[in-house]
C-alpha cells in the first residue's frame, strides 16, 4: 500500500459503500487482470518497465494490477485517493522525491486505482522489475510501441 511515511489513511470502507461504476470497474479487473501500472510507458528492457503517471486535479487512474515488484517516487507534491482490492479507500499526501518499494511473492497481487484530489498535477514514475516472482501481466501493444 501506498503510505506516506506521515501520512495515515483517512478512510476505510468495504466495496459495498463504492460508486456502482467504481464496483463495475474493479469486477472487469479481476476477469482481465489490467498490467498497465502506469499511464504511460516510457521504456522497457528485458529486465524492466519504467512508466509515469500523469493526472490533472480531478483525473483518475483506473484500476491496475501489481504483480511484479517495484518501486514509485512521487515527482511532484500531491494528494491522491486510493480504491484497494480489500475494499478500504485512503486518501495520501506525498512530497517529491517520496518513494515506495514492493514486492510480491508467487500468486500475490495489489489491485488498486488512484485519483488526483489536489489542486495541481500529480506526476509519479513507476519502475517494475521482470525478474520478479511472477510472470509479467500482457499489456497492449499500442502501450508497448510507445515505449
Amino acid at each position: 500500500m501506498a503510505l506516506s511515511m506521515t501520512d495515515k489513511p483517512v478512510a476505510r470502507t468495504d466495496r459495498t459503500q463504492w460508486p456502482a461504476t467504481l464496483r463495475a470497474e474493479f469486477e472487469r479487473e479481476s476477469g482481465r487482470p489490467n498490467g498497465c501500472v502506469g499511464s504511460e510507458l516510457i521504456s522497457e528492457t528485458d529486465k524492466l518497465r519504467v512508466w509515469t503517471i500523469r493526472l490533472k486535479p480531478g483525473e483518475r487512474f483506473g484500476f491496475h494490477r501489481h504483480v511484479l515488484n517495484y518501486f514509485w517516487s512521487a515527482i511532484t507534491p500531491c494528494r491522491g485517493r486510493q480504491h484497494l482490492m480489500d475494499g478500504s479507500t485512503v486518501e495520501y499526501a506525498y512530497a517529491p522525491g517520496e518513494t515506495r518499494h514492493e514486492t510480491y511473492g508467487p500468486g500475490e497481487f495489489k489491485v488498486h486505482d488512484l485519483e488526483n484530489i489536489g489542486d495541481t498535477e500529480m506526476v509519479f514514475m513507476t519502475v517494475e522489475f521482470l525478474d520478479s516472482a511472477n510472470p509479467p501481466l500482457a499489456i497492449p501493444d499500442d502501450v508497448r510501441r510507445a515505449a
